[in-house]
C-alpha cells in the first residue's frame, strides 16, 4: 500500500477541500493508499484557516506533525534563492519526521519553497498549472504567457519536485483546448490588444483570463486524485528522480486526460442531475 507524507500550509478552504477528497477516495477504496503524516508549516493558533485545517486532520485521525516557519525563521519574509535560512527549517521538518515512513510525499498548497535538504530526502510531487514544457511561474504568470503567445491549448500537471524551481519532471500531466466555441468569442475581442496594455486596463478581471483560469481549476483536483491513485496502483513511480511507467520504462509523464475529461463529464452529468431533482412539478 502506497504510503503518503501530506505537506500543507493549511491557509485556506482549498487546503482542506483537497484533503478530503483524497481521504474519501482512500477511505472508499477508489485509492490504494494511507495517509502516514500531515505536515503544516503554521502551528495551532496562529490562524484561524490553519487551526482548521489541523481539526480536520485531527478528526480523520491521521497523525500531524507541525512547525511554524514564522516562529522559527522569523516573520521577515524569506526569498526563495535564501537557502541557509529554508534549510535551517527544513532540517527540523526532517528531524520531526523522522520516525515516519512515506514513499511519496504531496505538496498540497504547501506555500513554502523547500531546501534541497529537504528536497533529496523525500520524492516530492507538486501541481503546476501548465502543461509539460509549458510557461512558468504563478498561474497568474502561466495565464497571461498563454495569452501573449495566443496559445490554442493548455494544461495541469503533477510535477517531481527539484532543487531549481518549476523545472522538475513531469510526474502526471492533463491537456486541453483553449480554441472552444466559449473561448473563440473572447480571443477575436483582444486580437488587437498588446499583453500589458490588456493588463492595465482589465488586469486578472478580463473575461479571457478568467475562463482561462476556470478551465484549469476544474481540472486541478481531478489531476491531483487520478496522479495518487495512478502511483497507488504501479501505473507510475519515480526512481532516483526518474518517471517510470508500470513495465519500468522512463516516460516523459503519465498523460491522464482521458481519464480527467471522463471525470469532469460525470461531475456534469451529476449536476445535471441534481438541478432536475430539484425542479418543481408541473402543474397538472
Amino acid at each position: 500500500m502506497l504510503r503518503l507524507g501530506w505537506f500543507s500550509t493549511g491557509r485556506d478552504e482549498a487546503a482542506r477541500q483537497l484533503l478530503q477528497v483524497v481521504y474519501q477516495a482512500i477511505n472508499g477504496g477508489d485509492i490504494e493508499a494511507r495517509i502516514a503524516f500531515v505536515f503544516c508549516s503554521r502551528s495551532r493558533g496562529e490562524t484561524p484557516q490553519s487551526d482548521l485545517f489541523l481539526h480536520l486532520v485531527k478528526s480523520y485521525g491521521i497523525p500531524s506533525v507541525h512547525l511554524s516557519f514564522k516562529d522559527v525563521v522569523g516573520s521577515t519574509p524569506v526569498d526563495y534563492r535564501d537557502t541557509p535560512r529554508r534549510a535551517a527549517y527544513d532540517r527540523q521538518v526532517i528531524e520531526l519526521l523522522k520516525g515516519f515512513k512515506v514513499d511519496l510525499c504531496i505538496m498540497a498548497g504547501y506555500m513554502l519553497i523547500i531546501s534541497p535538504a529537504l528536497c533529496h530526502h523525500y520524492d516530492f510531487i507538486n501541481l503546476h498549472p501548465a502543461m509539460p514544457n509549458g510557461p512558468k511561474g504563478t498561474w497568474q504568470e502561466v495565464i497571461w504567457q498563454l495569452i501573449q503567445h495566443r496559445a490554442s491549448s493548455s494544461g495541469v500537471m503533477m510535477h517531481l519536485v527539484t532543487p531549481e524551481l518549476d523545472r522538475g519532471p513531469a510526474v502526471a500531466y492533463c491537456t486541453y483546448s483553449l480554441r472552444t466555441p466559449s473561448l473563440n468569442p473572447l480571443w477575436t475581442q483582444i486580437q488587437n490588444q498588446q499583453i500589458e496594455e490588456l493588463k492595465r486596463s482589465e488586469g486578472e478581471t478580463n473575461a479571457l483570463f478568467r475562463l482561462i483560469r476556470q478551465e484549469g481549476l476544474k481540472r486541478e483536483f481531478p489531476l491531483i486524485l487520478a496522479t495518487i491513485k495512478a502511483f497507488s496502483r504501479g501505473q507510475v513511480r519515480v526512481e532516483n528522480g526518474i518517471i517510470l511507467n508500470k513495465e519500468g520504462k522512463p516516460i516523459p509523464g503519465y498523460d491522464l486526460t482521458p481519464e480527467i475529461e471522463s471525470s469532469i463529464e460525470n461531475d456534469l452529468a451529476m449536476a445535471k442531475e441534481n438541478d432536475s431533482l430539484l425542479m418543481p412539478m408541473p402543474e397538472v
